[in-house]
């Protein structure tokens, strides 16, 4: 139906300067200049932002004749929808042949209709060099916000080191074969709980429009949340943006699981992903920075003032994008098999100057929304996952909720500051 629409407007231009050039020279020229001045002005009122993104990983050796049906969930609305395919941990050239997307109805089936095929720089199939990303195409239509996407992608010779984000939190399909197409289920008998290849999806919207990238570990990738229902703080805090009148509604989602500031590891550190998972993607305001609690954990050898160092230099970079930074205290985590006192020192000395130093744009208190005001070590147990570490889907929200949405509209780093929180 949206695509009807858009063809519907395109035509209607063309007979729109048909019926011009028609006219008298000079009538012509008046109304091909101001279609093509409004045209203009429309195009230069908007622009790409990150809808939907997760951080991209190796992940093992890489399947031949293998299709992915990988089901994400939109945060900002918008047009044109573009996706990135990633093959940034492999070894060799990778070629899509087919990659479809559509609206997930249920399970691995796609709303009849909504299934189509998505095209790189008009080609069918795209070939990625190893270590590269490459976007698709803009899909014509309307992509709702809140939206279940399902990307369907298929190769037919990939072999060495895979490229995806392991731990989703959301039921995805594979099958044998190419399946892209197909919206029905009937293929996709293998559930997988990975996202391969995809690591990011944009749309055209407003040019008011931005968006915010969580940066962390694993308690932003969500781990001890619900999975399939997108209880991860990110999302929490992705429908609050969209209850409010604001101008940031995009989330994007750079969490993995045992994730480190300073050291590789889990992943690239925070440090040597941040270009390709947080400065590469379009439309980003503001950065949110929540980690840490892996590099300090008990025997680790790091250092607070190696950790300041750390958040500096991703404050700076992020600065010099055009970003701002909002700061999240390191959450307590006593309890935790590798907690131990020296730990807890650094954790105490980080979180003092995430308050106090003034160097971040904003400052969101984690540390003192999680913890109990019995053992200020320990998280309350009302939010605790059951490892003492992650929060359950209550502490999600709970997250959510104390961000002040106001942060993450950084048009100027001088008017978006947040006095520190105070340590009590």
């Amino acid at each position: 139906m949206t695509a009807r629409f858009a063809r519907t407007g395109s035509l209607a231009a063309l007979l729109l300067i048909a019926a011009a050039i028609q006219a008298t020279p000079a009538a012509a020229a008046r109304t091909v200049g101001a279609y093509t001045s409004t045209a203009r002005a429309a195009a230069a009122d908007r622009h790409s932002v990150v809808t939907w993104g997760a951080s991209a990983d190796r992940m093992g050796d890489a399947a031949p004749d293998r299709s992915y049906r990988l089901i994400v969930r939109t945060s900002v609305a918008g047009d044109d929808l573009r996706i990135r395919l990633s093959n940034a941990f492999g070894d060799r050239p990778l070629t899509f042949d087919s990659v479809y997307a559509g609206i997930r109805q249920q399970g691995a089936a796609v709303v009849r209709g909504t299934n189509r095929r998505l095209t790189f720089e008009g080609a069918r199939s795209v070939t990625v060099p190893a270590g590269a990303t490459v976007y698709s195409d803009p899909l014509p239509g309307r992509l709702p916000a809140a939206t279940d996407l399902a990307v369907s992608l298929h190769t037919s010779e990939a072999g060495g080191p895979a490229t995806g984000h392991s731990m989703a939190m959301q039921t995805s399909y594979a099958a044998a074969g190419d399946h892209t197409g197909e919206e029905d289920a009937a293929a996709w008998t293998d559930p997988i709980g990975s996202w391969f290849y995809l690591d990011a999806i944009s749309v055209r919207t407003s040019a008011a429009t931005g968006a915010v990238v969580a940066l962390g570990d694993s308690i932003t990738d969500g781990w001890q949340s619900t999975s399939d229902l997108n209880r991860r703080w990110p999302d929490y805090l992705a429908r609050r943006l969209r209850a409010t009148t604001g101008p940031v509604k995009g989330v994007a989602n750079e969490g993995i699981s045992g994730n480190k500031v300073l050291a590789d590891g889990a992943g690239q550190s925070a440090l040597n992903r941040l270009d390709r998972d947080v400065l590469s993607l379009p439309g980003v305001r503001t950065v949110f920075l929540f980690e840490g609690v892996n590099d300090i954990k008990a025997h680790s050898g790091v250092t607070a003032q190696g950790m300041i160092t750390g958040y500096r230099e991703i404050i700076a970079r992020a600065h010099a994008a055009g970003k701002c930074v909002v700061g999240a205290t390191v959450a307590p985590f006593k309890g935790w098999y590798e907690w131990d006192t020296a730990a807890e020192s650094v954790r105490q000395d980080i979180n003092q100057f995430i308050r106090d130093s003034g160097e971040f744009d904003a400052v969101t208190d984690f540390d003192r929304l999680l913890r109990s005001p019995y053992d200020r070590e320990r998280i309350l147990p009302v939010f605790d996952g059951g490892d003492h570490l992650h929060p359950n889907d209550k502490g999600m929200q709970a997250m959510a909720d104390a961000v002040d949405l106001k942060n993450l509209d950084c048009s100027s780093r001088a008017t978006n500051t947040e006095p520190a929180s105070p340590t009590g």
